[in-house]
C-alpha cells in the first residue's frame, strides 16, 4: 500500500512543505474523527483532474461510513459535488441532502485544507446516521469543537506548527474531555475528566470552575515547584499555542492536552483532553530503577574485572618463565576487552553499545603487545554500528585474539579490519601483512588457544562463520560473517 507521501508526489504537483502539512494533519486528525462520531477521507486533486483518496480515518466514538478502505481509489463523479465546490470556492460546504451508500444513509461535509494561501486538498467528514439518535450534551459540546477545528483547518489555522508529536502516547477525546470559555472557565465536562479529576482530590462539580486556578492548588498541595499545567493552561488561552502538561497530586498523575479554538481569528476557549497516567509512570519509574540498578551491575562488573587483569598483570610480572608470562599477559588483554564492553554498557540506556569506540580501544591495546624495536599500525574501514552486549562481548574477544595472533604470531607491521553492515548481516574481515598461513593449516585442526576461543565464539555464541585464508597481497585474511537479529 502506498504512503500520503507517494501518492501526493506521484499525482499532484504538491512540493514537500505541502506534503508535510498533509502530514501534520493526519497525525492530528483523529482528534476530530472522534469529536466529529463520523469517517474523515483526505482528498487530493490529481494531475488528471481527479480527486484521489489518499488518506483515510474511522471514529473511535461511532459506527464508520466506509466498511472499506478508501485509500488510494478515486471520488465517484456523482458524489465530487461538494468536494468540488469546497475546491473551486475555498470554504466549507455542508448543503445538500444525506446519500445512501450500499443501504446506509451517510451526510457528507467538504472542508478545504489551506497551508497559508494556498489550498492542498478536500477533507471530507462522512458521517454515518443509521445510527442516529437525540444528541446528548456530550455530543453537541463534541460536534461544536470538531466543527471549530474544521473551521481553523479551512482558515491554514490547524494542524498547529511546532515540532511533531507522538499521538500514541497522546490523551484521546474518549479518556477525558474538558471544554473551556475564553476566560479558563470549564464550561463543559465529560464523565472520565470528572474521574480522573476525582483521583486527583477535586470532589466538587467541574463546571464554571476555573481550571488553571484549580490545577494551582492542586499542584501547590503536592508540594511541587510551579503548576506547569495551570502555566501552560494560561499559555494556550493567552498565546493560541497548544501546550502538553501532567498534574500530579493525591498519589494521581493526569495527561493534560490543551489546544486553542480560534476558528475566523476569533478565540472561543480551549478543549483538554486528558488522561489518568498514574500506572504508567508507576512503571515507567520501575523500569528507570532497574536501568540504573542494571547500569549499577555492569559498572561493577567492570571494576571486578579491571581488578582481575591488575592481579593477572602483577603476577605475569613475578613470574621469571617467558611462556607463562606471555600466557597471563594474553589472558589479561582477554579480560580487558571484556571490561570495556561492560564500561560502555554501564553508561548506555539499555542493553546495546555503539562498538566502534569498543573496536578501536580493543585493536589499540593489541597493538601494543608488539616489540618495542617494531612498530604495528592498525586502520579501521566501515562501522561496526550500535550491537547488541551479546554480540558485543564476544566480538570484543574475537578482535582481541585474531590482531593479537597477527601481532605476535605473524610478526605483522599493519593490520586493516574492514566492516561492512547491512540490515541482518555483520562481515568483517581482518588482514595483514605478516608471515602468512603455514603449509597445510587448516582452522578445524589449529590447536593455539586463541584460535579455538575465536572458533567456539564465533560459531558457538554468535551463530557466524569464519574463515582464514592467505591474503591477496601475502599476509592472512580472515573473514567474519555474523547475522544480527531484526
Amino acid at each position: 500500500m502506498s504512503t500520503l507521501g507517494d501518492l501526493v508526489r506521484a499525482r499532484t504537483d504538491l512540493g514537500d512543505d505541502d506534503v508535510d502539512w498533509l502530514h501534520r494533519l493526519v497525525a492530528e486528525w483523529q482528534l476530530v474523527a472522534d469529536l466529529s462520531f463520523a469517517d474523515l477521507v483526505l482528498w487530493v486533486h490529481t494531475n488528471e483532474a481527479t480527486w484521489l483518496a489518499v488518506a483515510h480515518m474511522r471514529p473511535t466514538t461511532g459506527p464508520t461510513a466506509y466498511p472499506l478502505d478508501v485509500v488510494g481509489s478515486l471520488l465517484d463523479e456523482s458524489l465530487s459535488f461538494r468536494v468540488e465546490r469546497a475546491w473551486r470556492e475555498g470554504r466549507i460546504v455542508r448543503d445538500g441532502e444525506p446519500e445512501w451508500r450500499a443501504r446506509t444513509p451517510v451526510r457528507q461535509e467538504a472542508v478545504p485544507v489551506r497551508r497559508g494561501d494556498r489550498l492542498l486538498a478536500v477533507l471530507s467528514r462522512d458521517t454515518n446516521l443509521s445510527a442516529a439518535r437525540m444528541p446528548s450534551q456530550l455530543e453537541l459540546s463534541y460536534l461544536t469543537s470538531a466543527g471549530e477545528l474544521l473551521q481553523m483547518v479551512s482558515e491554514g489555522t490547524f494542524p498547529f506548527p511546532g515540532p511533531d508529536r507522538e499521538p500514541e502516547h497522546s490523551p484521546r477525546v474518549g479518556d477525558g474531555y474538558l471544554r473551556l470559555d475564553r476566560t479558563g472557565h470549564v464550561v463543559y465536562a465529560s464523565p472520565n475528566a470528572l474521574s480522573a479529576y476525582r483521583r486527583l482530590g477535586v470532589s466538587a462539580d467541574l463546571i464554571g470552575v476555573h481550571l488553571g486556578r484549580t490545577i494551582a492548588r492542586l499542584a501547590g498541595g503536592s508540594g511541587l515547584d510551579e503548576p506547569r499545567g495551570s502555566a501552560a493552561l494560561a499559555a494556550v488561552l493567552r498565546f493560541q499555542e497548544p501546550r502538553d502538561s501532567e498534574v500530579e497530586a493525591q498519589g494521581a498523575t493526569v495527561l493534560l492536552r490543551a489546544l486553542p479554538l480560534v476558528p475566523g481569528g476569533e478565540p472561543r476557549g480551549a478543549l483538554v483532553l486528558m488522561r489518568d497516567v498514574t500506572e504508567l509512570r508507576r512503571r515507567d519509574r520501575q523500569i528507570l530503577g532497574k536501568d540504573a540498578t542494571i547500569r549499577e551491575i555492569h559498572h561493577r562488573v567492570k571494576n571486578n574485572l579491571q581488578t582481575v587483569a591488575a592481579l593477572l598483570r602483577l603476577q605475569a610480572r613475578r613470574l621469571d618463565e617467558p611462556r607463562a608470562r606471555a600466557a597471563l599477559e594474553e589472558s589479561v588483554r582477554r579480560v580487558a576487552s571484556i571490561a570495556m564492553v561492560h564500561e560502555t554498557l554501564s553508561l548506555a540506556v539499555d542493553e546495546s553499545v555503539r562498538f566502534d569506540g569498543i573496536a578501536d580501544r580493543v585493536l589499540a591495546m593489541c597493538a601494543e603487545v608488539a616489540a618495542p624495536e617494531s612498530e604495528v599500525t592498525v586502520v579501521r574501514r566501515g562501522e561496526f554500528g550500535v550491537l547488541a552486549a551479546d554480540v558485543a562481548t564476544p566480538l570484543a574477544m574475537v578482535l582481541t585474539e585474531l590482531v593479537q595472533n597477527a601481532v605476535e604470531h605473524a610478526a605483522a607491521s599493519r593490520i586493516e579490519v574492514e566492516v561492512e553492515r547491512t540490515d541482518d548481516a555483520l562481515a568483517v574481515v581482518v588482514r595483514d601483512d605478516g608471515q602468512g598461513l603455514p603449509d597445510g593449516f587448516t582452522l578445524d585442526a589449529s590447536t593455539r588457544l586463541g584460535l579455538t576461543i575465536v572458533r567456539t565464539l564465533v560459531e558457538g555464541e554468535l551463530r557466524g562463520t569464519i574463515d582464514l585464508a592467505p591474503g591477496e597481497r601475502g599476509g592472512t585474511a580472515a573473514r567474519l560473517r555474523l547475522p544480527l537479529a531484526t
